[in-house]
């Protein structure tokens, strides 16, 4: 499956699920292993999330998703100040990450992502950026197109 899209949505909680809905309904369709689905849906939440919490004084944030043969690149960015960047990259990037403290109601983001992507990390300029990457597990073929006898699926276009 070869795919790109890129959207652009308001700094809301809402818009976390809209993100959701649209690249998990790429995928699947894409044929894409539900297991592999859930694993990126859950991660780009995770990012998108943090992009809505923390990406002030921005007005909105960009989600963008490259899927090419085998693999899917996603990057979650704003214009918005990362809250301390040299600590963020040490922890997109450290070997060991220490786990949060029990009763810690923020901290796991990161460790979800980079325990359900192959790839992770972080960039600062020119936008703060998380980069997502996993390889895709293929189990179903997509669906046909157009056959005999098939209701025409409906298509959704972003403007």
């Amino acid at each position: 499956m070869d795919a790109v899209f890129s959207i652009s949505l308001p700094r809301q909680a809402y818009t976390v699920s809209v993100a959701r809905d649209v690249l998990g309904t790429l995928l699947v369709r894409g044929g894409v292993c539900r297991d592999c689905v859930d694993d990126i849906l859950l991660a780009v939440s995770e990012a998108c999330s943090n992009a809505v919490d923390h990406g002030g004084p921005a007005r909105d944030y960009m989600v963008e998703a490259d899927m090419g043969g085998r693999w899917c690149e996603l990057r979650i960015s704003h214009t918005g100040r990362a809250p301390d960047p040299e600590a963020l990259t040490e922890r997109f990037t450290t070997d060991h990450m220490p786990l949060p403290e029990l009763d810690a109601e923020s901290g796991r983001g990161i460790l979800l992502m980079r325990y359900l992507m192959d790839e992770v990390d972080f960039e600062e300029e020119p936008r703060t950026t998380v980069l997502l990457r996993k390889q895709l597990t293929v189990c179903d073929e997509p669906p046909p197109e157009k056959g005999p006898g098939r209701v025409p699926t409906q298509r959704y276009a972003l403007l």
